[in-house]
Order: C-alpha cells, then structure tokens, then sequence
C-alpha cells in the first residue's frame, strides 16, 4: 500500500514541485495551501506524514505541528522553512517533529528524510506490536549492538571496544574526544547499552546551539510562570536523565557563564526547576564529547578546570575514519544497509574502483561524511553496484593521485628530477595543503584566500594524495 503525504506550503509552485516528485517516487500525495484547509483534510483523511511550510500566511508550522500531534499522534510531520534558526529546529523537534528542513529545498535530501521519518515510523509501530519480553542479560550480544555504531575490526577499533567494555559497567564520568564526525555520540549509546542504566534514559543534549540566556531551563527546567513566555512547567535535561546517562555534546562550546551553572550541578548532584524552591536529587552518569583541547582551553582560561575534572574521571579518544584501516569497508557497508532501507533499494555493493577511492581518500568529515556519500551515491545509482561515477569529484580526485606524475615520482626514490617545473608543482601542492588544513578543508574558502576559482581548485587537488592533508 502507497504511503500517503500530505504537502502543506501556501507557495503554489512549491507545492506542485514536490507534489509531482513525491508522486513519481511511489507516494500517494494531496496538498494544500494553508494551515486551516490542511486541518480540514487531515479530519477527513489518514496520512502518515506531513510536509508543512513552517511560514503560512494563516498561521505557522509550529501551531499546525501542535494540532497534528494532538490529534493525529501516529503521524510524522516535517517542517520545511526559509529560515534556518537552530533555537527554532530544537523546539520543534521536542514538540514532535521529525525533522526540519531550510531551503533551498533538493530533492534527494527531502525524499530521504522522507523515507527515514517513515521508516523510524514503522519501526515505533511494530515495537508497540511486538509480544513484551522479559530483560534479559546481553552480556553475551554482539556488544555494539544498535543501528548506530558499527564494530571495526581494525586495531583502532579493536582499542577504543575494549576501553568501551572496561569503563561500560561503572559509574564514572566520562570525557569523549575526538575530531568532528567520529561518532562520538554512538560511542556514549553504546557505553549506555552496556552498563547498568542501559534500561533507563539516555538523554542527548547538543551544548553548540545553547544560548546563556536559555541554559539554565535547557539543564534544570522551569515552573509555569517563573519567567516570561514560561507558559507551561518544564522539565530539564537532568531531571529528564535521572536514573541514566546525559551526554553532553560539544561541552567545549559552553560559555564560562553557563559552565559555572553546570559545575553547582555536577558537585552537589541536585538540582531546582527555575521558580521552584524544591531540590530533586541527582543520579544520573555524565558522558561529554569535545572535539576541542581542554587544557588548552583551560590555559587560556576559556574553560573551567574544575569542571574539567569532574568530567574527566575517565576520557577516551574516538579515531578518526582515516586511521581505522578497512573498517571503511566495513562502514561503508553497513550505512548501504540503511540507506537500501530508506530508499527501498537493493543495492548489492561497491565496484572496485569505488573501494580503492574509499580507501585512498582521507575522510575529513570522518564517518558523518562517510555515511553522506553513501546516501548520495545510492540515490544516484540505477544498477545494483555503486559505481565510480557517481562518487563526489574529491574521493576520484583520491584515486587518481596515485597516477598523477608528482606522486609516480615520489613513489620512485632518486627518479624525480630537479627541473623548475618540478619545483613549481612541489610548492604549489605544498601551498594547497596548508591553506585546505587552515580552513579545515572548507574548498570554498581555500579558493578564495588562493584567489583561484573552485573548479580550478578541484583540479589542482588531482594532482595531490588526499591522504597527506591529514
């Protein structure tokens, strides 16, 4: 049976435009052009998810996105807006949506969190279907055992499992370090699942998007009334984990203001909801991840060494992709898996190309990036093996940088020779590879401070083993 969509953007154009994709990729889809005509269709008909432009001109994503949920729970809602406002997204996340999306608007990421949203969906549904079990010890499980994370068998891998394993089952607290994209948070889930409190919450809060003004309700939570536009009580992200694991993402982003709120917390493991007198006794575990230095922060005196310390009773750092061998293999497998359950493909592998570009590439966005082109590439794929040309200019770039004269001639000792050519080529790489890791491989932005256009830039990278920006 098609899935039905319902499209709700008071754009025409927008409306046609995605009505007339969604319906060539196997969906069943009606639309509307404002808040109240949506509301009239939804009493009369069942959809399992909602498309809905967050500006309406009678009323907005946030109020229609309230009524659907209270009305129509079991329906997915995403909230697509011209304005990309980080406060906004996380408020409409916790009121129930699924996803949020700024435009521009493309095709293939829509229809992707489409097929994600109604895939988590289903998966919700079959749970409550399911015939209740007893507990039961998993000590003997395949210890990753969650859609997440992935068991490397790379001696990278096999040592961040075995520090996972050692400090899983007690109750220290935890600093996570690591570069961005490392998986940092399935690393806190996966220590989580295996301790103790694996039957109790694991509450994730992101510290990157916490403003000073809003930590204190975001950390402790607030009484109706205590301040303005407190219309109804809130419970905080500790009291939320209490009894399980809070993991705070980013903590290197948390002003020094907001850290001296969290550090009365952490000490004296109590808490009170802004506008209440009454204390609630903390038990909960911290996990925190940065992908900054610590001390060197603390140094420079932009992080609380006292705080460091409570958090650091136990740290492990998370590899980079680049140094976990074939496990990228392994990786790459594992998000095709997924990514054949969202699209509804079938997919059966990579060519060999494709796998000596993975290889040779060296993954600075880590597995997040990993997991992007995995998605993107199977989108674009019409056979049942992913092939070379599908995959984004740099990870072909990494693979012939191994054919390019420069790298021939470094693979060779004493054959390159010392002409002026040579010499020019050498120090414009060298310039290359220092402004990439200035901008942290941002090309945008390296080829505007070398004055040379994108393309150009891409095609100067040809000529450089990607392996070596790191």
């Amino acid at each position: 049976m098609k899935k039905r969509i319902l499209i709700i953007d008071d754009e025409i154009n927008i409306g046609l435009l995605l009505s007339t994709f969604l319906t060539k990729n196997g969906f069943e889809v009606a639309s509307t052009t404002s808040g109240t005509a949506a509301l009239s269709v939804l009493n009369e008909q069942a959809f399992d998810l909602v498309l809905c432009d967050y500006r309406l001109d009678d009323t907005d994503g946030k109020e229609i996105l309230i009524k659907i949920k209270e009305n129509y729970p079991g329906t997915s809602v995403i909230i697509i807006t011209g304005y990309s406002d980080i406060r906004l997204a996380v408020e409409l996340i916790k009121l129930g949506a699924y996803d949020y999306i700024a435009k521009p608007l493309y095709p293939d990421e829509i229809l992707i969190t489409i097929n994600k949203a109604l895939a988590a969906q289903q998966s919700i549904s079959e749970h409550k279907n399911a015939t209740p079990q007893k507990n039961k010890d998993r000590s003997g499980d395949n210890f990753l055992n969650h859609p997440e994370y992935v068991d490397g068998k790379s001696e990278a891998s096999r040592a961040l499992v075995k520090q996972i394993k050692l400090i899983a089952p007690t109750d220290y607290s935890i600093i996570l370090t690591g570069k961005s994209g490392t998986g940092k948070e399935c690393v806190a889930k996966a220590i989580h699942l295996n301790s103790p409190r694996k039957d109790k919450p694991f509450v994730v809060m992101d510290c990157g998007a916490l403003s000073t003004e809003l930590a204190a309700s975001e950390f402790f939570g607030h009484e109706k009334g205590s301040f303005t536009g407190a219309l109804a009580t809130k419970i905080g992200h500790f009291e939320e984990a209490n009894g399980g694991t809070l993991f705070l993402d980013e903590i290197g982003n948390l002003s020094y203001e907001i850290q001296a709120i969290l550090l009365r917390a952490v000490q004296e493991r109590k808490l009170k909801r802004i506008g209440s007198t009454k204390e609630i006794d903390l038990n909960i575990r911290l996990i925190v991840a940065t992908n900054e230095n610590l001390i060197q922060n603390i140094q420079k005196g932009t992080f609380r060494e006292d705080l460091y310390h409570r958090f650091n009773e136990f740290a492990i750092h998370v590899p980079s992709l680049k140094n976990r061998g074939k496990d990228i293999l392994t990786f790459a497998k594992h998000f095709l898996t997924i990514t054949n359950r969202e699209l509804n493909k079938n997919l059966k592998g990579f060519s060999e190309e494709v796998k000596t570009c993975f290889m040779n590439y060296s993954w600075p966005g880590n597995i997040r990036e990993l997991k992007n082109v995995i998605r993107r590439v199977s989108l674009l794929t019409d056979g049942s093996i992913i092939p070379l040309a599908v995959l984004p200019q740099q990870l072909i770039a990494a693979k012939e940088a191994k054919n390019t004269p420069a790298q021939q001639a470094k693979s060779k000792p004493g054959s390159k020779k010392a002409t002026l050519r040579n010499a020019r080529l050498d120090a414009e790489l060298t310039t290359i590879l220092t402004v990439l890791k200035q901008v942290n491989f941002n090309k945008s932005k390296a080829a505007k401070i070398l004055n040379i256009d994108r393309k150009t830039l891409y095609n100067k990278i040809t000529g450089i083993n990607l392996n070596e920006l790191n």
